[in-house]
């Protein structure tokens, strides 16, 4: 039998120091958002196109969601850096279920990904939960993110290739 493992443990320790805007938290940010043109142009509409990992033997449930990592193939993420907001939706089918997520986001000098999910009538600095992910192979039309799950004394590697289908975030 496949084990159950859940991304989501991951993030909700790794991003604890995720700050929302109050400058209360500021001065405990290691890692600021970082502003270059490169890294700035993720805006837009992004699919991901492939999902590996290195042991097949795991059933990954990613970001909460309880649906199987396979759901997440072919889901659609908008991304708008000038306020840093966006959102992803899971395309669903027979096996896998229409989701739709907000999301607030980051990108730091360490190039890691950082983004909360926004949950309905709570404001975005009162949310600890989130998920860092590392942004690799980054180009115009492509990119990978790359979440670094803990499992039994190791660490599962989870690659989420995205390539873009829009520049427009409407």
């Amino acid at each position: 039998m496949k084990k159950i493992l859940l991304a989501c443990s991951f993030g909700v320790a790794s991003l604890s120091l995720m700050t929302s805007c109050n400058s209360q938290n500021s001065a405990t940010i290691k890692n600021t958002p970082i502003r270059e043109t490169s890294l700035y142009k993720l805006k837009g509409e992004w699919q991901i196109v492939s999902i590996i990992y290195d042991d097949k033997k795991f059933k990954i449930k990613p970001f909460d969601e309880g649906i199987d990592i396979k759901c997440f193939e072919k889901s659609i993420w908008k991304l708008v850096p000038n306020n840093d907001s966006g959102s992803y939706t899971v395309i669903g089918d027979d096996n896998c279920p229409s989701i739709t997520q907000n999301i607030i986001f980051e990108i730091t000098k360490n190039k890691e990904f950082r983004f909360k999910k926004l949950i309905q009538n709570v404001k975005a600095k009162n949310i600890i939960d989130g998920y860092v992910l590392q942004l690799e192979n980054y180009q115009e039309n492509s990119f990978t993110l790359v979440q670094n799950i803990p499992f039994e004394g190791e660490i599962l590697k989870v690659y989420y290739n995205f390539e873009k289908i829009s520049s427009s975030t409407k």
